[in-house]
């Protein structure tokens, strides 16, 4: 299957400066970005004019930009919607300038899972849709920790009322929430169209992929024969003392915590432990 998916990556956890961002991908054999933090800058407060430049750099590099990594609908649903609509327009316009061909998005904080609040979010995701009506982006709602699409019962409660929304499925962040990865694909996988690639331990800890209870080697092959190939690779492996004694360690203890030097070497080691897993199936 290795040669079979596209990879992608967040590469703002490799680094927070373009070079080593390009850098980190070249470097691991990763195609495709999907942009959240460019210099230290959120993709939605990020000039235009330094979109472009990073577009240019990109371009030369011969990386393209999969998705916009938004923060839309990362607020509190009793925000007044219009700020987020002005958001919005700027995400609009780096995907433009991007050439990105999703964004991805989420659906709100504040909601403590009340189906009360259901329609608003509908409306506000409708709102999102409308606003990119014409751009050829598909839009990705990703499952999140505390959002109202936290649990897969919840996620295809809103692909079921707005069909223009497409799933980014994030096991880690499932297990985070106590729901079965599994169960949760056998739910969503009609609405997938990409997914992000980070693993997590029993006790909410993330880790390497593979050495948590993400079920990548049993949801992976399934996601390649339903016709999707690009996976973002996520790490966030945060804590980082020592990555060189690592190597050769056996380690059989799922969720083991690992330490790494620095963001780069814990970004390297993710992309390792991907390409391993997908070598494998």
């Amino acid at each position: 299957m290795a040669n079979k998916i596209q990879l992608c990556a967040f590469a703002d956890e490799a680094s927070p400066a373009r070079e080593g961002q390009i850098a980190a991908m070249k470097e691991n054999g990763i195609g495709l970005l999907e942009v959240r933090g460019v210099d230290g800058v959120n993709i939605a407060a990020l000039p235009e004019d330094k979109a472009r430049q990073y577009k240019e750099q990109l371009d030369e590099a011969g990386i393209g930009v999969w998705s916009i990594g938004s923060p839309a609908g990362k607020t509190p649903i009793t925000q007044d919607f219009s700020v987020e609509q002005r958001q919005f327009e700027h995400l609009l316009k780096m995907a433009e300038i991007f050439d990105a061909k999703c964004i991805r998005l989420f659906s709100f904080y504040g909601t403590d899972f009340d189906e009360k609040w259901f329609p608003e979010i509908v409306r506000r995701l409708e709102g999102f849709v409308d606003m990119a009506k014409g751009s050829g982006l598909v839009l990705c709602h990703e499952n999140e920790k505390a959002i109202f699409g936290e649990d897969a019962a919840h996620c295809k409660m809103i692909h079921e009322a707005v069909p223009a929304l497409k799933a980014v499925f994030d096991p880690a962040n499932f297990v985070q929430c106590g729901q079965d990865v599994m169960q949760a694909w056998e739910l969503l996988s009609p609405y997938v169209y990409y997914g992000h690639i980070k693993d997590c331990a029993p006790d909410g800890h993330i880790v390497p992929p593979g050495d948590g209870i993400g079920a990548l080697d049993r949801f992976l092959p399934l996601f390649w024969a339903d016709g999707h190939s690009v996976l973002t690779l996520e790490p966030h492996l945060s804590q980082f003392v020592g990555l060189s004694a690592l190597e050769g360690v056996q380690r059989s203890a799922v969720g083991e915590v690992v330490h790494f030097d620095t963001p780069r070497a814990a970004f390297d080691y993710a992309a390792y432990r991907l390409k391993k897993i997908l070598a494998n199936i």
